[in-house]
């Protein structure tokens, strides 16, 4: 049985070392993407100290919309760090194509020009993490590298079911091929937990969206001529609102209409809710017309299987506990680097053992 196994999991490593490489390393870079970003072009991201009086939406909106007259925001999004700028999303009216821009939300005005989403670097990385930059092909790519990850770490996990025994030992003395085998045990045996949550969650998302990218009917691009929402809203009310609907809301995004029979959508996390679910976990919207209720989500009222998909989020990036989480899930998410080149390492080192046997057999044949 193990033999089988054995053979499984290294054919397994063969399959996934390019693409497996190439996730995980972009992976890693996206644990931290904000910190990526803040080097790159910290003067889009990142706020000087000073004046830290956030501005209403109200006063925001208006102020952009002073700034971009022909564009139509769809959504306003907001982070938790004080520091940190927010990002808007919006349409160019007589366009269907969606651009984002960096917005200063203690000053009111714009960082960037509106851009597309694949613009910036980490973006690139974002989207090639998922899709190879391959579109519906990629995104089928990346689900089946995902599921042979989750393979593999559960082959790896049985073939060293008994790992306990040694998970501390490293023969540095030994010979090279020992001391090999030694590590890729450590690392595997450590890594092969988060390794399955990172290739399910993964799995999930990217199985899901291509589901739906095929059972959604064909349709024509809507192309933005005006405002979709009643300006005469307020949307610092609908915010006010909403928090007396779910105890504790923390607003993280604003959603606007981008088509005609969509509403406007009030997004966020809760003082109250379980540390695994997202910032998006509890939703209430509204009708963009009359600003009427329309319908919330409260992610402590709901399901336990969607309770669960909340939750993928955090668990596929690793923030649940912070900036800890984050070091470790970057650290074991880049493990996949070290297995690949200890593994190669060692098949190489038995290369001339396995050739001696297969003429040895040979041989005895004759």
């Amino acid at each position: 049985m193990n033999k089988i196994l054995f053979k499984v999991h290294r054919l397994l490593a063969f399959w996934l070392c390019v693409p497996l490489l190439l996730i995980s390393l972009s992976g890693s870079v996206l644990v931290f993407k904000h910190e990526v970003d803040a080097l790159l072009m910290p003067e889009l991201v990142r706020l000087a100290p000073g004046n830290e009086v956030w501005r209403s939406f109200d006063e925001l909106l208006s102020s952009f919309y002073q700034t971009y007259p022909d564009y139509e925001v769809t959504g306003w999004q907001m982070y938790a760090d004080p520091g940190r700028a927010d990002l808007v999303y919006v349409m160019a009216r007589g366009g269907s194509e969606w651009s984002s821009l960096f917005f200063d939300q203690y000053s009111g005005r714009a960082l960037s020009p509106p851009t597309s989403p694949k613009y910036y670097v980490t973006d690139l990385v974002r989207e090639f993490h998922y899709t190879f930059l391959a579109g519906h092909l990629g995104l089928l790519l990346g689900a089946v590298v995902a599921v042979l990850l989750c393979l593999q770490s559960l082959v790896g996990l049985i073939l060293h079911r008994k790992f306990w025994k040694v998970l501390f030992t490293l023969r540095y003395r030994a010979r090279p091929i020992i001391y090999l085998g030694d590590i890729h045990k450590l690392l595997g045996a450590i890594s092969a937990p988060v390794l399955l949550v990172l290739g399910f969650t993964g799995a999930f998302w990217n199985i899901s969206q291509l589901r739906h990218s095929v059972q959604k009917p064909p349709s024509t691009a809507y192309v933005v001529g005006e405002r979709l929402y009643n300006p005469a809203l307020s949307i610092d009310a609908l915010v006010q609102e909403s928090q007396l609907r779910v105890v504790g809301l923390t607003p993280s995004f604003i959603s606007l209409p981008s088509k005609p029979s969509y509403s406007i959508g009030i997004f966020g996390g809760s003082t109250e809710q379980h540390r695994l679910y997202s910032n998006f976990a509890n939703t209430v919207r509204y009708n963009a017309r009359t600003g009427g209720y329309v319908s919330m989500r409260d992610i402590r009222d709901s399901d336990s299987v969607d309770q669960m998909k909340n939750s993928f989020r955090r668990l596929h990036f690793g923030d649940f506990a912070g900036n800890w989480s984050r070091v470790v899930w970057a650290i074991l998410g880049f493990s996949p680097v070290v297995l690949i080149a200890s593994g190669l390492a060692m098949w190489r080192l038995r290369r001339p053992q396995r050739l001696r046997q297969a003429k040895r057999r040979a041989l005895q044949r004759r």
